[in-house]
């Protein structure tokens, strides 16, 4: 058996409901049906997939539901496009909905068991360590990246009764409720509101893809548990999605869990989408990222993994040796490599995430 991983940012409905990827096939299964399409960078190589994911030991994700509302974007003329963006929140409630929707089909196959509180993350996380198989449900947290499907305030409550534990205020631009990646500005009045009714249900408020702006308006309205689900540093590679050595203490004084991505651009400087390519990376620029937050904070406590694979890019966007998520756990001999213990390996791998959220889910 593997060693366990807790992954915080897996876009499985995404895959499945713009990409047309049947989650439930091998990787192998997927690339060769996929084989020649050219909508999308994303189509160079799969990696994840439900059975890729047991076969590494995945025993828990974050599995994301992603729609935006992007009034002034319209789509290509005549041209077929993968769409994440659509007219108004109207929209991207129902299409956040239909990943929801997916993932209770995957739950009725027994391929996903949806964890709602600390006592079904704790007997789902026993069932895997005395499991001697691969053919147990993957547990999955809901988590939702870019509010703009809560299409107000007050329906936060009908989120949270669906099983919605996590929430990134805004994605790419300009969002409903606050300006995400590539963007400056901080939240939007209706984001106040919005931030403020999360804080009152429990909700975790995941602080991904903030501006600097919005990440300090955020920390300091928010009292309830913050955490970053898929983020590097922006001292290792320069770049707004990043986020600052202040900003890397600021969440670990709130007993915060950054999860490192595996996305290349956040793991090579001056990385060009598009152009440039991963000849010569491996998984060590990886565990450079999770390297430089225990040195910061002089600690194993507060880092972990959110690889965000599949996140809208394949194999030219990833490192070179990772050519299947159950290759996750070649990080583990790097980090032996650097010195790092076997309990430290395991705090990074699922146990500092076990503890956010035996910590921060409801009993």
């Amino acid at each position: 058996m593997p060693r366990l991983i807790l992954d915080a940012h897996l876009d499985l409905a995404m895959n499945a409901l713009h990409y047309d990827r049947d989650q439930t096939q091998t990787v192998d299964e997927i690339n060769t049906r996929e084989k020649g399409m050219t909508d999308s960078a994303a189509r160079e190589g799969a990696c994840v997939s439900l059975p890729e994911m047991r076969r590494g030991g995945m025993a828990v994700c974050l599995a994301t539901c992603l729609a935006r509302a992007k009034p002034d974007v319209r789509p290509l003329s005549g041209h077929t496009r993968i769409s994440f963006d659509w007219a108004c929140q109207d929209m991207a409630y129902a299409l956040a909905q239909a990943h929801v929707a997916y993932y209770h089909v995957l739950e009725s196959q027994g391929e996903l068991t949806q964890i709602r509180t600390r006592g079904e993350l704790d007997a789902h996380w026993q069932r895997w360590e005395e499991g001697s198989d691969q053919t147990l449900p993957v547990g999955y947290i809901l988590a939702m990246e870019g509010a703009d499907p809560i299409v107000t305030p007050d329906q936060v409550e009908h989120w949270w009764e669906a099983g919605l534990r996590s929430v990134i205020l805004a994605h790419y631009g300009h969002g409903m409720y606050a300006d995400g990646t590539g963007a400056t500005g901080g939240l939007t009045p209706r984001g106040r509101e919005l931030v403020v009714e999360l804080d009152r249900v429990g909700m975790i408020l995941d602080l991904t893809h903030s501006t600097d702006r919005s990440f300090a308006e955020s920390m300091e309205l928010f009292s309830g548990p913050v955490m970053a689900s898929h983020t590097n540093c922006r001292a290792v590679v320069p770049g707004d999605r990043q986020f600052t050595d202040d900003q890397v203490r600021a969440l670990a004084e709130r007993d915060a869990v950054i999860g490192v991505s595996f996305d290349a651009w956040m793991l090579r400087s001056g990385w060009v989408i598009g152009e440039s390519t991963t000849d010569g990376m491996t998984l060590d620029v990886v565990v450079d990222q999770i390297d430089y937050i225990c040195q910061l904070l002089g600690n194993s406590d507060h880092v972990a993994i959110g690889s965000d694979l599949d996140g809208g890019f394949g194999a030219e966007q990833r490192p070179e040796d990772l050519i299947s998520i159950a290759d996750e756990q070649k990080i583990a001999p790097i980090l032996s490599d650097r010195g790092y213990t076997e309990a430290q390996i395991d705090a990074i791998f699922y146990g500092n995430w076990l503890r956010f959220f035996r910590r921060t889910l409801p009993a």
